[in-house]
């Protein structure tokens, strides 16, 4: 029963919403771009884990000054001001946006036929291809950038990866987990990426060489502290606890004692293992382990790669994508 009643309401949050036109039972035999015996299939099997890795993401990708003002000026996640200055205010609506169509690319790329990755990297694309304009310093910024492909990919797998890694029930870790990392590369290079980090070692560095040019954004600033009410005080620490050390000393986070931060850990575990317990496995892993479940065909690769290349996308307004992406 609890079960049905939390799917439930993913049914009407989510996938009603954000899961439209996107395809995982058929057709029969096609891997997509990872298959059954790949790495991402585990990692993304876990709902809640997967869903606490993108706020995870969300918070560090925010300490690049660039990154928070594409947010502000571009995102739906804020109110628009006429100020282009002006500290942003959450928009709710435009989060529970935001979230859900993250939540159905990371699930849809990860179990999708190979036509529902690709269209969904496209759209990303088609997105990212809007997003350029000033900084109130005066600084550019540019979402095709490849030096902002880079962190944001970077960002991304980060996240993913350690909160599996802290929360999944059967977390990969070691040479497993980098299988991950190696696999995930293919999306980041769906989206335009180059020169992207293939391991968890390589990630960290990755992450760390940007520390120059990275900032305690007034983003980052509001979405942090003893300010912040219960239960979100208790997530705000969870996702602080997953950052490189060297974030953590940027935004002022010191972590507890070995003791308590054991269970602390072990408290955020319960409670994300005990959602996804209650929920149960997620439909389209199922359906994507049915789709195969006769073989690969013989036609394919275990798996099939993204076939984007740099710079062939049509030219299209904010207007003409939002409105054929819709």
């Amino acid at each position: 029963m609890v079960e049905q009643s939390l799917q439930g309401h993913f049914d009407r949050t989510v996938r009603r919403n954000y899961f439209r036109g996107m395809e995982f039972a058929g057709p029969a035999g096609d891997p997509g771009w990872f298959g059954p015996d790949s790495a991402t299939w585990h990692v993304h099997s876990h709902m809640p884990s997967l869903i606490f890795g993108l706020q995870c993401a969300a918070y560090l990708e925010r300490l690049d000054p660039s990154i928070y003002w594409m947010g502000v000026h571009h995102s739906r996640l804020v109110e628009q001001s006429e100020d282009p200055a002006a500290p942003p205010r959450i928009d709710p609506k435009g989060l529970a946006v935001r979230l859900g169509h993250s939540i159905a690319f990371f699930i849809g790329t990860a179990y999708g036929s190979t036509d529902t990755a690709e269209r969904l990297a496209q759209t990303v694309r088609a997105m990212h291809h809007t997003i350029k304009g000033v900084r109130p310093d005066g600084a550019r910024y540019d979402a095709d950038d490849p030096d902002w492909l880079r962190w944001n990919y970077a960002t991304v797998v980060w996240g993913l990866a350690t909160a599996h890694e802290m929360y999944h029930p059967r977390p990969l870790r070691g040479r497993k987990l980098d299988r991950y990392y190696g696999e995930f590369v293919r999306v980041g290079h769906a989206l335009g990426g180059t020169d992207l980090p293939t391991t968890k070692a390589d990630t960290h560095d990755c992450l760390k060489s940007y520390l120059p040019k990275l900032a305690l954004t007034h983003g980052a600033a509001m979405a942090t502290g003893h300010h912040l009410p219960l239960p979100e005080s208790v997530v705000d620490w969870a996702i602080r606890d997953t950052m490189p050390t060297w974030a953590m000393q940027l935004i002022g986070h010191r972590s507890p004692n070995v003791v308590e931060r054991t269970a602390r850990r072990t408290g955020v575990w319960a409670v994300i293992n005990g959602l996804g317990a209650a929920a149960g496995p997620i439909p389209e892993f199922r359906e994507a382990q049915a789709r195969v479940a006769g073989g690969i065909d013989p036609d394919l690769a275990p798996h099939t790669l993204p076939g984007y290349v740099l710079g062939s996308d049509p030219a299209r307004s904010r207007a003409q994508v939002e409105h054929e992406f819709a």
